[in-house]
């Protein structure tokens, strides 16, 4: 039996004794959430424009906006602008539906370097079937560190390249909480070349020892169907309560849809959310993992596990995304969450993680490598239970602030 058929094996029987005792004990999931006595920056505009206050969660409104513009650092160096939107919104009866959100975080700055990025999970009536969505448009470099860990911060190669991607999922409903679905999965990253004037001569398949999606202005396509197995007892994704998530994810890039040799990946995620009090100021744990791999040695390079690559971007908070790339990538992470006021307008977030790839030669995880910090919560919408996060994150030669709508996880 593989290492990684090892990995899955336990993942899904750790899952297994979580995911029976959740079935029943997390009614309370469907629950709406209860806005009275709460308060969120919109009440404090109305209240400074000497405006009515919003009348409680039994208002019956279509839809929650979120908009956030802000500036910060992009991968490769320098700033850029970029406005975070998020629309909350319900298709069905509450008490059985879960809130489905769309989120648009489009971003620009004058060195020609931008990107279009769309995400959505549409839940239908009853939760019968959930739809996903995530599409992709990008113009920018990104610094690469070779495949595997030890490498100092400094060996790094900036490697630029346009890149569209088009997810698209649908799932139908088995029994409670649990959905089954297909999808089809397309990755296009175009011109791939060597952006970084301090190592003009150095091309990205020197640097990276890996042939495979890195020769010098090529075109690197892979596109083919997903199998996704998906439990969520969660209500809210943008603001998670007490409850479990887990997701399997199976994937076949055909050459029979364009792609240029076949390989696969398994993407394996597991999440729970602890309440520490039974009522009052949000006082919640919560954990992340997940174990991503490729099967076969036709991946190529920039499709390989990498840390802050996840489907939502979201992992390796304090530590400069593709820092960790390899064939295979482990992830842990745990946060604790609670409110500072009794309102709900303040909170405040503490977090760890770690993660390792595997190294090129000896495909083991050799190297493991941390993170840490802390940040600021600020309710902007307390309808879909939107936060401002403010987010401050550490790791061995780098640090970076975070900045955006909705939990990490």
């Amino acid at each position: 039996m593989s290492f990684t058929t090892k990995i899955i094996i336990v993942q899904l029987l750790g899952f297994t004794p979580i995911l029976l005792l959740a079935q029943g004990a997390l009614d309370k999931t469907h629950l709406n959430f209860d806005t009275a006595g709460k308060k969120d920056i919109i009440d404090i505009g109305r209240s400074l424009l000497h405006e009515k206050p919003r009348p409680p969660s039994t208002e019956k409104k279509t839809i929650y906006f979120s908009i956030l513009p802000v500036s910060t650092g992009v991968p490769g160096g320098g700033t850029a602008a970029f406005t975070s939107t998020t629309a909350g919104f319900y298709l069905g009866d509450r008490a059985t539906t879960y809130l489905s959100s769309v989120s648009f975080t489009p971003y620009f700055n004058l060195k020609a370097r931008y990107g279009l990025p769309i995400r959505s999970n549409i839940w239908l009536n009853n939760n019968n079937w959930l739809i996903q969505g995530d599409t992709r448009f990008l113009v920018y470099p990104q610094y690469t560190w070779g495949l595997g860990g030890g490498q100092p911060a400094s060996d790094r190669l900036l490697v630029n390249y346009n890149y569209i991607r088009f997810y698209q999922g649908v799932l139908k409903k088995i029994t409670s909480y649990f959905f089954a679905g297909i999808g089809y999965n397309l990755d296009y990253y175009i011109d791939i070349e060597n952006n970084d004037s301090n190592t003009p001569n150095n091309s990205v398949a020197a640097f990276t020892h890996y042939a495979t999606g890195t020769s010098a202005d090529q075109n690197s396509f892979s596109s083919g169907p997903s199998f996704i197995l998906l439990y969520d007892t969660r209500k809210n994704d943008l603001n998670p309560i007490p409850g479990v998530y887990a997701n399997l994810i199976y994937r076949y890039n055909a050459e029979v849809l364009g792609t240029t040799e076949p390989w696969q990946s398994v993407y394996a995620d597991f999440r729970k959310y602890v309440a520490l009090t039974n009522g009052g100021p949000k006082n919640i744990l919560a954990f992340w993992t997940y174990y991503w791999t490729v099967l076969g040695t036709a991946a190529p390079y920039l499709e390989l596990p990498t840390i802050g690559m996840d489907p939502y971007n979201r992992s390796g908070r304090g530590i400069q995304q593709n820092r960790y790339r390899g064939k295979s990538l482990i992830y842990f992470e745990s946060e604790y969450r609670r409110d500072i006021t009794q309102n709900g307008l303040l909170g405040f977030v503490l977090f760890a993680n770690i993660n390792s790839a595997t190294q090129q030669q000896s495909n083991r995880f050799q190297y493991w490598n941390p993170a840490g910090g802390g940040g600021l919560r600020i309710k902007f919408n307390k309808k879909s239970d939107t936060n401002i996060c403010i987010d401050y994150g550490a790791s061995k030669n780098f640090s970076t602030f975070i900045v955006g709508l909705g939990e990490a996880f």
